[in-house]
């Protein structure tokens, strides 16, 4: 029987100190704190968004807005204008009603003073806390815009 030969001996292995860092000196420091949510919105200030199209008779059609306010079809609506904006709140006197497909009615003399025409698209804003909806050309949308564009464009103002 023949031994095997040994493998040669090594040298022990040893940590090279340039390899390992040196503990910092003092406390680790703190994680940041977790950011917060933003608390959820107030019912007084709570606002939802839609985008209709007035038909020739100036109706528009709002139902997911008229239903958040709990609007239905009959109820009695007052229609004023307030700011080149047509702003509707339901009350008992009302002039106009809530249309049986869920549809806000815009006077002609309302679309008039606002520059709305037929087929134009207008921005519905239901105030929630406040049982309203406030509805905006879209020429005014545009000009309220054009600063923010044109920041986000990069363009000169």
């Amino acid at each position: 029987m023949s031994r095997r030969p040994h493998p040669p001996h090594r040298d022990v292995e040893q940590l090279v100190d340039a390899l390992i860092p040196a503990p910092l000196p003092g406390t680790p420091p703190q994680p940041a704190p977790l950011p917060t949510l933003p608390s959820p919105p107030n019912q007084s200030t709570h606002v939802l968004f839609d985008v209709a199209r007035p038909d020739a008779a100036g109706r528009v059609t709002a139902r997911p807005l008229l239903r958040a306010l709990g609007w239905t079809p009959g109820l009695a609506l007052h229609v004023d204008v307030v700011h080149a904006a047509v702003l509707i709140t339901p009350t008992p006197a009302g002039a106009h009603v809530v249309g049986t497909r869920e549809e806000l009615p815009l006077p002609a003399a309302a679309r008039h003073l606002c520059g709305i025409t037929a087929g134009e698209p207008v921005l519905l804003a239901a105030f929630v806390g406040r049982d309203l909806i406030v509805v905006h050309p879209s020429n005014t949308i545009a000009a309220a815009l054009a600063g923010l564009h044109a920041r986000i464009l990069g363009e000169p103002r």
